[in-house]
């Protein structure tokens, strides 16, 4: 095997697992620091030995194997006290378990909670994202960096400042239940949604559409969709990024200017997106549980993905749908789409009593300022 190609099968793998691998080390090691720097050990020894030795049979396990090694062996050198010392050596060596499944067994959500933990409130969302991105998604920092168009050393300086701040404030892997529980997942939420927000329409940079970035916010979100099979919103969030993300083929033209929906070539339009996004959003109504914004977004969005073209698109639909999400997420965006959506579904005069109508409440400027 070829050391690109070895190169590329641990990256895969790094991507696919060092969530699994990151949270299951801070939930034996109670310390995020380390948990990353034994995840990061293993990843450093795949990259040397895996070139000479080849693919090993199960390298998820090879990974869990390698860095509860490297664990054991730091807690074995640690000048701390010997109770601490024995029990974190006890808990690692019980872990050891043929693969990480068997792991992450024991605790199902290990990865939500790593979720939890680098979407904490007491971090600002951008260090959200860019926290989320290095631990959940496996994302290297000159990886960020490319991604938000920033140097590598003010990334590497906000992941470490994240971290202080998190050991400083005494946060740890947890389940919330309840309402917090739900506030928590929207938090996970709303930062995925903004790292394929900053993807796809950029708020930074002469690239206004960066793909990558793209891509990233909706693995992210199948991987909460997959930890949060419950949450309807959940699933809301992955149908939202892969009915938008679907479009990304006809958003440029053969010059990289922008294509508006109604002038996109919908032949273009990547189906495999589209039908699982619908998959989605088709798991999110079955749960028969109150849905929020982000499943009526979708429902906004397949309408879209329904119709072969613009001229076909139901707006009568769109605007009901605008209807029910104003009311449960006002915002200028909201109200202009709702608007227009009314302009097409019943003409001009329609979308314009719409805005007339903010103006004379004095709320669409209200939004704006």
């Amino acid at each position: 095997m070829g050391s690109g190609t070895t190169a590329d099968a641990v990256a895969e793998v790094w991507r696919a697992e060092s969530a699994r691998l990151v949270a299951t080390l801070m939930r034996m090691t109670h310390d995020l620091g380390l948990a990353e720097e034994f995840a990061q050990d293993a990843l450093v020894a795949a990259l040397e030995q895996w070139p000479k030795d080849g693919l090993p049979s199960r390298p998820a396990a090879w990974l869990s194997a390698v860095a509860r090694r490297r664990a054991v062996d730091y807690f074995r050198r640690v000048e701390t006290s010997r109770r601490t010392s024995e029990a974190a050596r006890h808990q690692l060596a019980e872990a050891d378990a043929p693969d990480l499944a068997d792991a992450v067994d024991q605790i199902e959500d290990d990865v939500l909670r790593l979720m939890f933990l680098t979407c904490h409130p007491t971090l600002a969302p951008d260090t959200r994202a860019v926290l989320t991105l290095r631990l959940v998604g496996g994302l290297t920092v000159p990886e960020i960096a490319r991604a938000f168009l920033a140097k590598e050393a003010a990334v590497g300086q906000r992941i470490s400042r994240a971290k202080r701040t998190l050991q400083e404030s005494g946060a740890t892997l947890e389940s919330p239940q309840g309402r917090e529980r739900q506030d928590r997942i929207a938090d996970v939420m709303a930062v995925v949604s903004l790292i394929f927000n900053e993807g796809y329409t950029a708020t930074a940079g002469e690239g206004w559409f960066r793909p990558d970035l793209c891509r990233e916010a909706i693995r992210l979100a199948r991987m909460l969709a997959e930890q949060a099979p419950h949450e309807p919103e959940a699933h809301g969030l992955q149908a939202l990024l892969e009915l938008q993300a679907s479009r990304m083929p006809a958003r440029r033209d053969e010059h990289g200017r922008a294509v508006l929906l109604e002038s996109q070539d919908r032949s273009k339009w990547d189906h495999d997106l589209i039908q699982r996004g619908l998959a989605a959003l088709d798991r999110a109504e079955r749960l028969g549980r109150p849905v929020g914004p982000y499943v009526i977004q979708a429902s906004i969005a397949a309408c879209h993905a329904h119709r072969r073209s613009f001229a076909e698109t139901d707006w009568t639909r769109i605007a009901q749908l605008y209807d029910v999400l104003t009311t449960i997420r006002p915002s200028p965006v909201v109200d202009v789409n709702r608007a227009v959506a009314y302009g097409r579904a019943w003409g001009p005069d329609a979308g314009l009593r719409i805005l007339s109508a903010l103006d004379r409440e004095g709320t669409l400027a209200a939004r704006l300022s």
